[in-house]
């Protein structure tokens, strides 16, 4: 698997980059690929959610320097920003993607990764991501194209968790949202957190295009 580590990207730059890579990855020109980074401040609008759900007008965002967008991976609005670990995993999933075992496996990565600092998280029934108690600490969004994954997760490590407050963050009305440094009482760095998800996401998906064999 090729890992990328790309520091702090522009969304569009990095959506560009994804669709750029899968369409590789289609063509077998290169392996399955985890890209890793941060984002400036940027709000994205899921294919199931609506601007209504942004609590700022246009001038507002200008103001506080943050980007809207609207984006084609799944779920509803949701905020990116400096200090939050955000992954994007281009795999193949072969012919019939099992999208639901995917999705699982992505939260059972995090939680192991939180495991490995020491926090306890878990899901939520009847919702994505992971969770400490009804507070989600990373936010899940995919979208699977003939088979190949974009989009990904973002965990939040040292985020500013104000920012979630301009949104109805995932269209959930009565959850709140958490951090590794909230809950630690400060926060890992941000290359420990990645290497702890290189090292964890190569545990789940070990044989390019197929998930491990397990969901925990």
């Amino acid at each position: 698997m090729d890992v990328r580590r790309l520091g702090r990207v522009p969304y569009e730059q990095a959506w560009s980059l994804q669709n750029r890579v899968a369409d590789e990855r289609r063509a077998g020109l290169v392996p399955d690929t985890l890209i890793l980074l941060e984002h400036p401040h940027t709000y994205t609008i899921g294919r199931s959610g609506t601007r209504d759900h942004v609590f700022l007008n246009e001038e507002e965002l200008a103001e506080r320097g943050i980007t809207c967008l609207d984006v084609d991976r799944g779920g509803d609005v949701t905020y990116h920003g400096p200090g939050q670990l955000v992954g994007y995993p281009i795999l193949d999933l072969g012919p019939k993607p099992e999208v639901g075992f995917y999705l699982r496996n992505l939260e059972g990565c995090l939680i192991d990764v939180l495991a490995d600092f020491g926090m306890t998280a878990g899901r939520l029934s009847g919702y994505t991501g992971v969770w400490i108690g009804d507070r989600k600490i990373a936010a899940i969004g995919i979208k699977v194209s003939q088979g190949v994954t974009t989009h990904g997760f973002a965990l939040n490590v040292s985020t500013d968790l104000s920012l979630f407050t301009h949104i109805l963050a995932c269209g959930i009305p009565d959850k709140g949202v958490t951090s590794m440094g909230l809950e630690l009482g400060a926060p890992p760095s941000m290359t420990a957190v990645e290497d702890a998800v290189i090292a964890r996401f190569s545990e789940r998906f070990v044989l390019p295009g197929t998930p491990a064999a397990h969901v925990a």
